[in-house]
Formats: structure tokens, C-alpha cells, sequence
């Protein structure tokens, strides 16, 4: 299948004082259309800054090299304008807190509105009554007078939403949904991935899912990539990934999650921090209570 999004040896480094400090390392993947890549891994492991990458979202500081190839054209060598224009058309993006992401001082059926107004010649009456046909769909209650209530009048699951609305109102065909589940309940949680997974379809969205929860990822992943320390250190698809991991920070992640069969007279594994290259890594159990850290293969005894 045809390849709508290709990352190609991409490098993000941030300009301190101290010198530049990477955060991205020679990152390379591909998504094809109407296809989900679930990137997983810890904090800090460099998969916001990679999404915010491909959106052209980072601060001035930010050093970035390789190439973002969306549709054939590279996204990092487009002119300012222009990526303006792609942003939020053809390419959406949800945030991980929409808290933050919305305007406070903005009824929330306006910053719908807005967002279409941003990329097509409309009245603001049928703007208006677009955002109320996407609100509708991503099933908020009473959609015209919860048009006009302010984000913090809106529950958690509701602005997560409200968020959905505003990415898909242009119709892009990549969604790059940033943690978009992590603040919410276990129960809104399944409600928000059963509403992404059904737009997805409708819409033959291709789709960038950003976590660090591997019991969501294989859930709406048809392939996923694990980042560690600024890599990806193993990637395949999702069903591969969960029942036959190769590299040993992937067996520890998925060693770390808790199951209903889960021993619980045994702690549950756990995988310490390190920051070498993820090559030389190695998992090991350590000490009479098994657990489990991420160590240098040079330094393991």
C-alpha cells in the first residue's frame, strides 16, 4: 500500500547553553493511507517531539534534519505559509490535554467554527452549523447549547471531543492523535478509542497514535514502533510486537504491564532509566525479588 506519511532519518536536537541536547536519533518510519502507527514508549522518549516535528510545531530552538515526507512532498522544506495551510486541513493533530489546547476565553462551538473558517471561504451561520454537525457526530450531548458553553463547563471526556471535532471538521487525511486518552477514565478512555476507531473508518484516515500505554496502542495500532532514548528500537505489526517481542526493552514494557493473572506476592516488573544508546542495551533481572532494569551490555556482569 502506498505510503502517505514517510519520516526519513529524522534528528531533533535542542540549543541549551551546554550544547545541544538530541532528542530525536535517526527516526524512520512510514504510514500508509488508512493506516495506524501506534508509537509507544516512556517519557522523555522523544514521541511528542516527533508528532510536533511532522507538524511543524516546535520552538525556534529545535535543530532539525532528515525529511518529513507527506504526500511526496517534504514537509520541513515548505515555506511558512504554506505549511499553514496543510496544517489543520490536510493534517490534524489532538493534543494530549485539551485544557490547555483550548482557548479558555472561547465557547467551544466557535473554536470549531474557527477552525474551519481557517481553510475555506464560508459565512460564519454555516461555519456555525458545521461545527454543530461535527459535534453531533462525535456524540456531544445537546450539541447546540453545548455549542455554547466554555471549555471548563465541559467535562474531560466531552474537550477531548470537542478536540476531535476541531481536527476532523477539514476532513485531513492524517490524524496524529497526541496521547489523547491518557487524562481521562478507564471507561471515557474506551468511549474516546471506539469514537477514533469508527471516524478513522469513515473517514479512511491514516493515523500517528502517540503513547505510552501498550494496552491502548493495541487497540487501534495496525503496526507499532517502540522509541527509546530518542530511537526506535523495534517495530512490526502490533500483533507481532505483543507476542513475539525481539528487543529486550520491548519484552520489559510488555513485562510491566498488569493482567488479571498477575502474581501479586511478586512485584511487577519494572524497567529503569538509562540513557546509552539502545543498541547496547540489555534486559536483567536483578536481585531475589526479579526485578527488572534496562542496563549497558557493557556494564552488565
Amino acid at each position: 500500500m502506498k505510503a502517505l506519511l514517510k519520516v526519513e532519518h529524522l534528528k531533533v536536537g535542542f540549543a541549551t547553553q551546554t550544547g545541544e541536547v538530541p532528542a530525536v536519533r535517526d527516526l524512520s518510519f512510514s504510514i500508509p493511507e488508512s493506516g495506524t502507527l501506534g508509537l509507544v514508549g516512556e517519557s522523555g522518549s522523544g514521541k511528542s517531539v516527533t508528532s510536533l516535528a511532522i507538524m511543524r510545531l516546535l520552538p525556534p530552538q529545535a535543530r532539525i534534519a532528515g525529511r518529513i515526507l507527506f504526500a511526496e512532498e517534504d514537509l520541513l522544506a515548505l515555506p511558512e505559509n504554506a505549511i499553514r495551510r496543510l496544517r489543520g486541513s490536510r493534517i490534524s493533530m489532538i493534543f494530549q490535554e485539551p485544557m490547555t489546547a483550548l482557548n479558555p476565553v472561547m465557547r467551544v462551538g466557535d473554536q470549531v467554527a474557527e477552525a474551519v473558517l481557517a481553510h475555506h471561504r464560508l459565512r460564519k451561520p454555516e461555519a456555525w452549523q458545521r461545527a454543530l454537525e461535527l459535534l453531533r457526530e462525535v456524540a456531544i450531548p445537546d450539541p447546540e447549547r453545548r455549542a455554547r458553553d466554555y471549555p471548563h463547563q465541559l467535562s474531560g471526556g466531552q474537550r477531548q471531543r470537542v478536540m476531535i471535532a476541531m481536527a476532523l471538521i477539514n476532513h485531513p487525511q492524517l490524524l496524529i492523535a497526541d496521547e489523547p486518552t491518557t487524562a481521562l477514565d478507564v471507561t471515557i478512555q474506551a468511549q474516546i478509542l471506539e469514537l477514533l476507531h469508527a471516524l478513522r473508518v469513515k473517514y479512511r484516515l491514516a493515523m500517528l497514535f502517540v503513547s505510552h500505554d501498550l494496552g491502548v496502542v493495541s487497540q487501534v495500532a495496525d503496526d507499532v514502533a517502540v522509541m527509546y532514548a530518542g530511537e526506535i528500537v523495534e517495530m512490526g505489526p502490533v500483533k507481532s510486537i505483543f507476542t513475539s517481542p525481539a528487543h529486550p526493552y520491548t519484552r520489559g514494557l510488555i513485562g510491566a504491564i498488569p493482567t488479571l493473572k498477575t502474581d501479586r506476592s511478586r512485584p511487577l516488573v519494572t524497567v529503569e532509566k538509562q540513557h546509552p544508546a539502545s543498541k547496547s542495551l540489555k534486559l536483567q533481572e536483578v536481585g531475589p525479588r526479579h526485578w527488572a532494569r534496562i542496563v549497558p551490555q557493557n556494564r552488565a556482569q
